[in-house]
């Protein structure tokens, strides 16, 4: 009885956290234009370049997937990398930590949230991009594509749990941190080219962060025969899977962290 009232708690929690960002930017209809246009016109300029080097055609795809899969970043980063600072700004970060639910519902409902609409805003930038572009796509094997998108996607968010704690720990510099993340990221994970192109070793390290073999593995089976793969498909699949269990461990284990020094101590900072 006691675990059945337990979930009911904790399912209530994500559905409240994920409620302001799944109905309230529905309310706002202005976001179709700031968060699917105005970012597929960077897409679009990295695009006349390729076709103005003469480029292979899958290279427009690389570039309208890349400028999807930023919205997954760019969401991660903003949304729930540095929402708990934001929060802490705001002085919400006080109910939170008393929530008799704990910190990991209240996260999941805002990863819930977000994803349904960045999903969205996602797939408008490849629907565009395709009919302006004409460009078509092969896919033989559907289910392992699904299943290769939903692994990079809670390693994905995972990471964002992670960078959640760590940013509140830091402190004033999460602004500043976001900012670091952003432009380096898109060049070491190929977002708008193979992540080959800057070496195996580099690409290799690159792969702490999800969306570089998961950006590789899906041109892989996308384009198949043409794109010069990082690592076979099979392989980054598994290692996408090793990455995702260990960012939610570390993401737990942060998050109990945090309750206990908001809760024990009275404090959100680290003393080393």
């Amino acid at each position: 009885m006691r675990a059945g009232k337990k979930l009911t708690r904790v399912f209530r929690a994500m559905v409240g956290r994920s409620y302001p960002r799944i109905i309230g930017s529905n309310r706002d209809k202005s976001w179709l234009f700031y968060d699917t246009v105005l970012p597929l016109l960077g897409t679009v300029a990295f695009v006349y370049v390729y076709k103005a080097l003469g480029a292979p055609e899958r290279f427009i795809g690389y570039v309208i997937m890349g400028g999807a899969t930023t919205a997954f970043w760019m969401n991660v980063m903003w949304s729930m990398a540095a929402q708990f600072y934001w929060e802490k700004q705001g002085g919400n970060l006080e109910l939170y930590m008393m929530m008799p639910c704990g910190l990991t519902p209240i996260l999941l409902g805002m990863s819930l949230g977000g994803l349904v609409a960045t999903l969205l805003r996602a797939i408008l930038i490849v629907s565009l991009g395709s009919l302006l572009f004409h460009v078509s796509y092969t896919l033989p094997q559907v289910p392992l594509f699904l299943l290769i998108f939903t692994i990079t996607i809670i390693a994905l968010y995972g990471l964002g749990v992670v960078f959640a704690s760590l940013f509140l720990f830091w402190g004033r510099e999460a602004w500043h941190t976001v900012n670091l993340f952003m432009e380096p990221v898109f060049l070491a994970s190929g977002f708008y080219f193979p992540v080959r192109a800057l070496g195996f070793w580099v690409g290799l390290g690159a792969s702490i962060i999800p969306l570089t073999l998961g950006l590789d593995a899906m041109r892989q089976l996308l384009f198949a025969g043409m794109h010069p793969a990082l690592l076979p498909v099979e392989v980054e699949l598994a290692i996408l899977g090793f990455v995702a269990i260990l960012f939610i461990l570390l993401a737990r284990h942060l998050l109990q962290k945090m309750e206990y020094l908001a809760r024990r101590e009275g404090r959100l900072s680290l003393r080393f």
